[in-house]
């Protein structure tokens, strides 16, 4: 997937706004980020994962622990070509949904 494509289907999620942070382009929900993509640096991205797989993907090629994100919980992709585009989706989805997941009650019920 090109950085293009992944931007528009980032910004096709409910509620979901980008914006710049640390130099790093940051996809979020009520300005919590469950995206930041290094556009300057081939587009290696970090996205929230269940801790139960954690260690199942930080074991592929091209995945490992996030810099400077919470421990287990978030993880680095190297580039857009590591995961394929339906598992991509899949894991950007499942990140924005374990941000809004720690959001307040009525938060979480204005994107259900």
């Amino acid at each position: 997937m090109d950085i293009e494509s992944f931007r528009e289907y980032c910004l096709s999620l409910p509620g979901t706004t980008e914006g710049m942070k640390w130099e790093h382009l940051c996809f979020m929900i009520e300005e919590k980020i469950y995206v930041i993509i290094a556009i300057d640096e081939g587009n290696s991205f970090s996205i929230k994962c269940n801790p139960d797989e954690f260690e199942e993907l930080a074991a592929r090629d091209g995945i490992a622990q996030a810099y400077h994100m919470a421990k287990r919980q978030w993880i680095q992709v190297e580039n857009l070509e590591v995961l394929n585009d339906h598992e991509l989706k899949r894991r950007v989805a499942e990140s924005r949904a374990m941000v809004l997941a720690k959001l307040p009650k009525k938060t979480q019920a204005k994107y259900a």
